[in-house]
């Protein structure tokens, strides 16, 4: 199977993105790890789970901010300059964390790591989204999302067994040196990527920045962004308490839904890209995000089954639901011009983060306990995220592609865009790669 569905992408081309999905890596890996590292890090600086929940956030709240930030200045840098300083201070956050002697030193570690890491993965996406054609951008974001299943799937098991091993510093200790050894690689392997300054206005960052919160296109992306996050979020968190108090599900067992779930969306990201490239990013995100919606409502309403059925329609719901984000961040990334797509895949990383944020605090105002403790209303949730999913699905059809891009349809060549700043830059940067 090729990575990329048209043109053999050049050999330059694997070692960007090889590079850049292991940054996403170790940066997703930081986030998520934390949440099951929650009893030791319990037990071991006596917190309660208000506390924890506290040093979990704290990635999430500073990434937010940061990155509305890093709107302000993002495009003002080279791509390889401002992606080496972000992972950089992201290293340095990890290394905090994994010498972290006390709870308030964690705290402040994690405030470090996500000031960086939020705005990392918006750079992440724009240097892919300046160096790789449109015609194989597709199933480039395909392979940079295979990041988030890889660090489900073989991340956190690999860094909870140093964890039980060597204490809950360990991992942590893993991320940095691994960090070390990617920024090295990254220094040597990323080209210069200043074309998108080359078409800078010099306007005040502030006032690029509500350029970009008042320009309509970009609200409709914003938008559609925010319903698609929030029609996900609503139900991903509560799925392993619903299962073990709801429908019987041993909790020793919910270890195979993230990994049959997340290792399945390993092959089905790299797949679905493809398939956006092929068939038009806009069309291939319609179909995906209607048929979410069947597992979404099932999950939501499960009833007892046999433990293979489950990770049935988990492992569906899983490739579904992260399976719109290939096509869509493709979208996202053509709809506004080279020399913002930084600031605003900056501004648009914090939309996420808040989307997230705010629907799972609100599913959890929905959800109720019943007196066997099992939760109640979930049902609803899974109706709310439908009626998110449709709305999304609405607004992909209403966001506006920048001059030359032909993201509905499967004509989406090269010659089409030629006249582009975009492929200007993306032509320049390949050659310097190669």
């Amino acid at each position: 199977m090729k990575f990329f569905s048209k043109d053999a992408a050049p050999k330059g081309e694997w070692q960007l993105l090889l590079v850049l999905a292991a940054v996403q890596f170790t940066n997703i890996l930081d986030f998520v790890i934390m949440m099951p590292l929650g009893p030791q890090l319990m037990r071991v600086f006596s917190i309660s789970p208000q506390e924890f929940g506290l040093a979990v956030s704290a990635y999430t709240f500073s990434a937010g901010t940061t990155g509305i930030l890093g709107a302000l200045f993002l495009d003002r840098f080279d791509r390889k300059t401002a992606l080496l300083t972000l992972y950089g201070g992201f290293a340095v956050g990890t290394l905090l964390c994994a010498v972290a002697p006390t709870y308030g030193f964690l705290v402040a570690a994690r405030v470090v790591a996500g000031a960086f890491g939020g705005v990392l993965g918006a750079t992440v996406l724009a240097v892919v989204a300046d160096v790789i054609p449109e015609a194989r951008r597709g199933a480039a974001m395909g392979v940079i999302m295979t990041s988030f299943s890889a660090a489900s799937v073989f991340g956190v098991p690999l860094g909870l067994y140093f964890a039980n091993l060597y204490g809950w510093h360990m991992p942590f200790v893993l991320l940095a040196v691994s960090s070390a050894v990617l920024f090295a690689l990254a220094y040597r392997v990323l080209p210069a990527m200043g074309t998108h300054k080359a078409h800078a206005t010099g306007e005040n960052p502030v006032r690029s920045l509500l350029s970009l919160l008042t320009h309509p296109d970009h609200l409709r992306t914003l938008a559609f962004m925010m319903t698609m996050i929030v029609a996900g979020f609503s139900v991903i968190p509560y799925i392993a308490p619903y299962m073990v108090s709801t429908i019987g599900f041993a909790e020793e067992d919910l270890p195979l839904v993230y990994f049959f779930g997340g290792g399945a969306t390993i092959f089905t990201a790299r797949y679905i890209g493809q398939l956006a490239d092929r068939h038009g990013k806009l069309n291939v995100f319609m179909w995906i995000a209607g048929l979410s919606i069947i597992p979404i409502l099932f999950v939501t309403n499960m009833p007892n089954m046999s433990l293979a059925a489950v990770l049935v329609v988990t492992t569906l719901f899983f490739i579904l639901v992260s399976g719109r984000m290939t096509p869509a961040m493709a979208m996202v990334t053509a709809t506004v011009e080279p020399r913002r797509r930084g600031s605003f895949m900056s501004l648009n990383a914090s939309v996420q983060q808040l989307s997230a944020g705010i629907a799972s605090y609100g599913a959890g105002l929905i959800l109720g306990e019943a007196a066997d403790g099992s939760l109640t209303n979930y049902g609803i949730v899974g109706i709310l995220a439908t009626a998110m999913t449709v709305l999304c699905i609405i607004l992909a059809r209403k966001l506006k592609f920048v001059e030359g891009v032909h993201i509905d349809s499967h004509r989406e060549t090269v010659s089409a865009e030629a006249s582009s700043p975009e492929v200007v830059a993306a032509t320049i940067a390949n050659e310097e790669i190669t």
